[in-house]
């Protein structure tokens, strides 16, 4: 037997094109791919989507428009590692875009209630520092931000 991986399905509400194409125009590497589209035979009316295949950063995506019965939420979100505050900064406002909305530590959701995480990837080692005191202050300034502030974390774990 043998497996094409994993591919995540998004359950949307009639906007599955929609948010495809957003998503493949704010990440590298991601592409749009086959748009299946609903028969006589339902569901919904004949010609409209019924899903679209779409790759951002090389993970497999299906967007589904199963209707209003299911909705995204907190328990299941998408991190994205960034290298710098200015991916973080680009991340944050394009998946914002359109009617977000912020959270807390770095989380949001996006206009389709998507939830996302947006991480520099040095907060991962100053959270798992082993000197608990380092980690400690990375961790208590994390906590406080909405969207991450690689340089006042830096700040904080140093205990500057």
């Amino acid at each position: 037997m043998t497996s094409d991986g994993f591919t995540t399905c998004l359950w949307f509400d009639g906007q599955a094109e929609e948010a495809a194409h957003h998503y493949v125009s704010i990440f590298k590497n991601s592409r749009l791919g086959r748009i299946g589209r609903t028969t006589e035979a339902g569901p919904g009316p004949a010609g409209s989507v019924l899903v679209v295949e779409f790759t951002i950063n090389g993970q497999k995506f299906v967007g589904l428009n199963g209707g209003p019965q299911f909705t995204f939420n907190e328990s299941i979100s998408f991190q994205i590692f960034c290298d710098d505050q200015e991916e973080v900064d680009y991340h944050w406002s394009a998946l914002l875009e359109g009617g977000g909305e912020e959270s807390q530590c770095g989380w949001l959701k996006d206009k389709y209630g998507v939830s996302w995480q947006v991480i520099p990837k040095v907060l991962t080692d100053m959270v798992a520092d082993p000197d608990q005191e380092k980690a400690a202050r990375a961790t208590r300034a994390m906590l406080s931000m909405g969207k991450l502030d690689i340089a006042a974390l830096e700040q904080a774990y140093r205990g500057a």
